[in-house]
């Protein structure tokens, strides 16, 4: 039957039935494991009943309540569950249905409150190269990610990038705090050579995601962040996109540094795939100048949708219940050990790193000189088309600004067990085998 569906590319893939846990059936009867919590998403596993009752109870009440036209129970007990959990003086939270609408909030009410200061010059949002921060316009303005962002650069106001501290391709110890300073510095001299006046904010995500594959600051280099920005004015933002929910072993990705930002923008896990749901979270005292100033220029349909906050509210229990970011911690370890344990047995894999159960892995051609893998072997897809074919969901991107290197976030929902973790190494290694039969030799 003709598709009248269509979405980034031809890749044929088979009809979804139903999903457990950790794992998906198609409508053959084929079992997959979702080894990436679809993209970072499912936290908690999939069909979890008690949020799907949560769910239903709302329905009978109201599935829809518009933000200006009524308050509605579920938001705002989830935006008081949401305060009680972020560090103090960040506690006003602004819900939207995705992570490149969190992003976009988070620019524009940094922006709306320099306009309040008195500072209208300060624009320009600094992000790092590479990084990916979203689909929508101004998501990919920041975006430092060519395949993604190059064909829009006309329609785009190009914004300042300095590098991500890729430690492990520049021969540095992630470990010395000298790496982390080192980096973080690149900051204040991007902020100098544009100017500090005009520099708006600072974005970063705690943990890298899809473009750095799990990439974990050096020492030192998050609390250097937070004093660079205090010294020039710089507002901070953390996209917790990915990390926040508890996939790192803390419910924000930022609590393992302790540094406290200014804004928040929070998705994925935190709807955890039940309903598009996501927030962007700000100091109290930035929407009060904003507030009293006329507004907040910006709003979507769905801010505060009663079903999806419902659903919100249900993952958060279930997070609490289970003890799912204690668990995200201890599985993590677990399966850093197997992923470790498969770098001993294929020289082509170069690198392992994340924290709790952001993992990645990175394939290289040279673990010595860091060479990648040559492009037109493609093995970020080919790896993920083995697996797959092998009953296996992971996530692939090209490691070194979308142009090269290939890496595979391998994340399961923060609900897996250690026998299901073998699962996963198992096929893992049969994939890594059935692909390394396949390539030339290096």
């Amino acid at each position: 039957m003709k598709s009248h569906l269509f979405y980034q590319s031809r890749l044929p893939r088979p009809d979804l039935q139903r999903a457990e846990g950790i794992y998906m059936w198609d409508t053959s009867g084929k079992r997959y494991i979702d080894g990436s919590s679809g993209a970072m998403v499912s936290n908690i596993g999939h069909s979890n009943p008690n949020v799907l009752a949560a769910m239903r109870e709302q329905m009978d009440k109201s599935t829809f309540g518009y933000r200006l036209h009524f308050q509605t129970e579920p938001s705002e007990a989830l935006a008081a569950r949401i305060a009680g959990l972020t560090p103090e003086g960040l506690d006003r939270v602004f819900f939207v249905s995705g992570g490149s609408e969190a992003v976009e909030s988070a620019l524009k009410m940094a922006r709306q409150y320099a306009l309040t200061q008195g500072e209208a010059q300060r624009y320009k949002v600094i992000s790092r190269y590479p990084s990916y921060h979203g689909a929508t316009l101004g998501a990919l303005a920041i975006t430092g990610y060519a395949p993604m962002s190059a064909p829009f650069d006309p329609m785009m106001k190009p914004m300042p990038k300095i590098p991500a501290p890729r430690a492990y391709l520049d021969g540095l110890d992630p470990d010395d705090p000298a790496t982390g300073l080192h980096y973080a510095n690149m900051l204040e001299e991007k902020i100098l050579e544009e100017g500090p006046s005009t520099v708006l904010a600072f974005i970063v995500e705690p943990v890298g995601g899809a473009s750095t594959g799990a990439l974990v600051p050096p020492a030192g280099y998050m609390q250097r962040i937070r004093e660079i920005c205090d010294q020039y004015g710089v507002l901070l933002i953390h996209d917790e996109v990915m990390t926040g929910g508890g996939r790192t072993g803390k419910f924000f990705g930022a609590e393992h540094w302790d540094v406290t930002p200014d804004l928040i923008a929070l998705s994925k896990g935190f709807g955890a795939g039940y309903v598009p749901l996501g927030a962007m979270i700000a100091r109290n005292d930035m929407v009060e100048a904003v507030l009293d100033a006329g507004g907040f220029i910006h709003g979507y349909t769905y801010a505060g949708n009663p079903l999806a906050c419902a659903a919100g509210l249900a993952v958060l229990d279930e997070i609490e219940r289970q003890d799912l970011v204690g668990n995200a911690a201890a599985m993590g370890q677990a399966l850093t050990d197997r992923l470790q344990s498969l770098l001993q047995r294929y020289p082509v894999i170069g690198d392992v790193r994340g924290k709790g159960l952001l993992l990645a892995f990175e394939l290289m051609a040279d673990r010595s000189t860091k060479a990648p893998l040559p492009t037109g072997l493609n093995a970020h897809a080919r790896l993920v088309d083995i697996a797959y074919e092998n009953g296996l969901i992971i996530y692939s991107r090209r490691t070194r600004g979308g142009l090269s290197g290939d890496h595979f976030l391998v994340c399961p929902p923060m609900s897996v067990s250690e026998p299901q973790l073998d699962e996963i190494a198992e096929i893992l290694d049969r994939s890594m085998a059935q692909f390394m039969a396949e390539i030339p030799t290096l």
